[in-house]
């Protein structure tokens, strides 16, 4: 089930909350509470029944490992042993699903072998549900958390705002809240806020990122069939994907908070305005936020972090970026999408020690130098996403090249005719106008590019009704002048919002982030 269809929005969606607040306002929090959880694996089960009872084993598994840690002094030996033991269940798991194939492919091409492990399909949702619970693990053994009632414990894992995409969640952040008698009641202020939060996000997803998807997925194909790909092509393809990423998860994380937010629940930002980042390091503070902290707080500081000198630290974050690649996909691509960002991370460092070393910021702290800083993480940032996105290496390094002028330059008669049909260019052709072909593509990435890189995001637009985790909000960015209030301007614009997205709901358009 998605959060942009018709069936979760008009059917799912009010019976799941209706039934909700009706048990809770009946005090009978424990009934609300077991209510939500079944809810939640229905709207998981939606997908494919069958896996049901893998998400249901794992988390008997794992609340069973964390029964037992909770039994062991934090550090002692049979402590580490269920950890180990909890962590490797975990990853074989998630390795069978999602990489059995990938490695038996690699092994028949190197060995000339015919191996084969048959189609798996993915379990949805299986790399978020497991992190969660590896992490609920580790901080079990450390002894921040413990859980022993299995009701709350089936909650934290299959909660439906986050199930599917995220965020990956902390015990400590997140049960303490449903502990709290105000959640099981209607509140119409965090109902209405949720709303606007998840209109806002069902907009950026249906209107932006689904509408320039279209200038998108016909270069990535040309380029896995080796067509004709103009300079022109392979930029206006590359952007388009950029953005549509870029507005495809932010809308999801908009409506996930927005979800939770209705209930009165707070989730952990994962979005922030990633291409205003003046580096790299900045960028994994502001995309994927709560995977960059998993990464961080269970990989690279596992790995040593920086405490074991400079040459060390420079390798833990590589390989960080690697296995966070790898986590997205099992591919080839992704593996050289992570070894690039890894890559990225160690000049970044680097030339921040040089900085520190010679005493200079090299114009980098002035506006222009500022200006600087943030294209060049942007490009960077657009020449891994070719890689995140093409089919095959190949594909990718054909779209680079033509990137880099290595081709003929103007419009592809395919994408010409793709120009054509878009709605912007009907609608000028009934007033009696003309663009040029390139023109529309461009004017639209253009207006995307400074919405994505000035105007303020959710967070600023609903400063007065933020929905993050408290300590977050002293990180965020200042509030917007142009702030969410209840009054009759934003009805009429949030009320468009909606019943535009509303109308572009006709056909099926998954999340991308599904498919990790």
């Amino acid at each position: 089930m998605l959060f942009n269809s018709y069936i979760f929005i008009f059917v799912y969606l009010p019976l799941t909350l209706g039934v909700f607040f009706w048990l809770g306002r009946s005090a009978r929090q424990t009934a609300a509470t077991a209510w939500l959880v079944v809810m939640s694996l229905a709207f998981y089960g939606w997908w494919n029944p069958v896996y049901l009872t893998l998400i249901l084993l794992s988390m008997a598994f794992n609340y069973l490992i964390g029964q037992g840690l909770g039994r062991h002094a934090t550090g002692s030996a049979p402590a580490r042993r269920l950890l180990t033991l909890g962590i490797a269940a975990d990853l074989l798991l998630l390795g069978y699903y999602k990489y059995a194939n990938f490695f038996v492919d690699n092994f028949n091409a190197v060995s000339g072998a015919s191996l084969s492990l048959g189609d798996i399909v993915l379990p949805l949702g299986i790399s978020f549900f497991t992190f969660t619970q590896i992490a609920y693990l580790v901080d079990a053994y450390r002894g921040e958390v413990r859980e022993y009632n299995p009701l709350h414990y089936a909650l934290f894992v299959t909660y439906f705002p986050h199930l599917i995409a995220g965020p990956v969640l902390h015990h400590k952040e997140m049960m303490p809240q449903f502990g709290k008698a105000s959640i099981y009641r209607f509140d119409v202020g965090h109902f209405t806020a949720g709303t606007v939060y998840f209109l806002m996000g069902l907009f950026k997803k249906v209107v932006i990122a689904d509408s320039i998807s279209g200038y998108a997925s016909p270069v990535f194909a040309t380029a896995a069939d080796g067509g004709l790909l103009t300079v022109a092509d392979a930029w206006i393809g590359a952007l388009a994907y950029t953005f549509q990423l870029y507005f495809d998860f932010s809308g999801y994380s908009d409506m996930a908070i927005g979800l939770a937010m209705m209930m009165g629940v707070r989730l952990p930002l994962n979005f922030d305005s990633p291409y205003k980042a003046q580096n790299i390091s900045e960028f994994w503070r502001r995309w994927h936020m709560t995977l960059s902290r998993f990464l961080r707080d269970y990989l690279y500081i596992a790995l040593g972090g920086n405490r074991k000198g400079d040459t060390r630290r420079y390798v833990n974050l590589f390989l960080t970026m690697l296995l966070g690649g790898l986590w997205h996909g099992a591919g080839w691509t992704f593996v050289i999408w992570g070894a690039l960002h890894g890559t990225y991370l160690m000049i970044n460092h680097g030339w921040q020690a040089l900085c520190r070393a010679v005493g200079h910021g090299f114009g980098l702290d002035t506006a222009p130098g500022r200006a600087f800083a943030r294209a060049l993480t942007f490009l960077a940032v657009v020449v891994g996403w070719v890689f995140f996105r093409a089919e095959d290496v190949e594909s990718a390094l054909r779209i680079l090249h033509a990137m880099a002028g290595q081709g003929v330059s103007g419009l592809s008669a395919s994408m010409q005719a793709i120009v054509a049909q878009a709605d912007v260019v009907r609608w000028l052709a009934l007033a009696g106008l003309e663009l040029p072909p390139m023109l529309v593509p461009v004017a639209l990435e253009l207006l995307l590019l400074a919405i994505v890189m000035w105007a303020p995001n959710t967070q600023q637009l609903m400063w007065t009704h933020y929905a993050g985790l408290d300590h977050e909000r002293t990180a965020s960015p200042a509030p917007s002048r142009l702030r969410w209030v209840p009054n009759r301007a934003w009805l009429a614009a949030m009320s468009l919002a909606g019943v535009w997205a509303l109308l572009g709901l006709s056909s099926v358009s998954e999340f991308l982030y599904f498919q990790f």
